[in-house]
């Protein structure tokens, strides 16, 4: 099969999706796929139309051409208005399948997969209304809250109406900040005091104009695959520091991951139907991962909905999939499996 394994662009995320993107493209030419390594933003120059997805590949090569650009990503944005890169929609309409590795901002927000739609190029993950909803943390937890899966109480804050103080907002300290549609916990503070608050909602505001601002739940930190509409064995989540930001998710050894998670059977299940609750409610397809927290208590919170999951070496829907017996190739050719039905 040839496969574009789409990487990079313009998110904060830039890196980690490269790093995806790499390991993708990796376990599908291993299993015999002619898959080739791309950038969603700077594209291919220089393409050999009649062997453009080769039998001889280097994905290191590919993966040295695409950090080449890290550093020019914000210069570039200011010079141009288009976000697909030379040859991009070119090459992936010559596949049989494009691997979205991409994340965060244009990658998970549902306008690559309306662009492909309309293209007819066919797509790993959910489609555009799915990507959109669930990549808007505020709207998803409204939605959340209609349909019955429980989410921590919050608000959303505009920048032109900012406000002063968190009790100006209606929410008790501590606190948690966090852009609205951001992604890997850039931006993300936990909050205590009212002067962290106003640093909290500086940081988050320098990413994008609507922040969401939520009880802080203290407990523990679980994530549940949902895979065509199944869910996958619960993991749990433990930072040895902090919380879950985005130095505990991509550094080894900076986190405990236990799958499956240590929970009764009956917990097991509710928090695996409160996963695929929370995949149709947002009108997911495919593939997704459900972050959840559990109080003291026992009493479970949905935070997020993350449709295209990392995969990178210490992402969490990997390890899901091995406890189930699966390699990480076979995870790989099991979302494009799945993917394929709805194109």
């Amino acid at each position: 099969m040839k496969v574009v394994v789409l990487a990079g662009g313009i998110s904060t995320e830039r890196e980690v999706s490269i790093v995806s993107g790499k390991k993708v493209c990796k376990a599908l030419r291993e299993k015999g796929h002619q898959a080739i390594l791309l950038d969603v933003y700077f594209g291919m120059k220089q393409v050999d139309w009649e062997n453009a997805f080769p039998a001889e590949y280097s994905i290191e090569e590919a993966v040295n051409y695409i950090e080449k650009f890290n550093g020019t990503v914000k210069e570039e944005k200011k010079n141009r208005k288009q976000f697909f890169g030379e040859n991009v929609l070119k090459l992936c309409q010559a596949a049989d399948i494009v691997f979205l590795a991409l994340h965060g901002e244009n990658g998970e927000n549902g306008k690559v997969q309306a662009s492909f739609d309309l293209l007819g190029i066919p797509y790993t993950g959910s489609g555009y209304l799915g990507s959109a909803l669930a990549m808007d943390k505020g709207l998803s937890k409204q939605l959340f809250t209609k349909s019955g899966v429980p989410t921590p109480t919050g608000v959303i804050a505009v920048k032109a109406e900012e406000k002063k103080s968190a009790e100006e907002y209606g929410i008790h300290l501590p606190c948690v900040v966090k852009p609205s549609c951001g992604g890997s916990s850039v931006g993300v503070s936990i909050v205590n005091t009212e002067e962290e608050f106003s640093q909290a909602m500086e940081e988050a505001f320098s990413y994008e104009e609507e922040v969401v601002i939520e009880e802080y739940i203290a407990g523990r930190e679980f994530s549940v695959g949902v895979v065509d509409g199944e869910a996958y064995p619960v993991i749990e989540i433990a930072p040895i520091q902090g919380f879950y930001d985005y130095h505990n998710k991509y550094q080894a050894g900076c986190t405990v991951e236990t799958c499956p998670a240590v929970l009764t059977e009956e917990q097991t299940k509710e928090m695996q139907g409160y996963a695929v609750k929370a995949y149709h409610t947002l009108k997911l397809e495919s593939y997704a991962r459900m972050d959840f927290l559990m109080n003291k208590e026992g009493k479970m919170y949905c935070l997020e909905a993350n449709t295209l999951p990392g995969m990178t070496p210490t992402s969490l829907l990997p390890q899901e999939a091995a406890v189930l017996g699966m390699s990480y190739a076979d995870l790989c050719e099991k979302l494009i499996e799945v993917s394929l039905k709805r194109a």
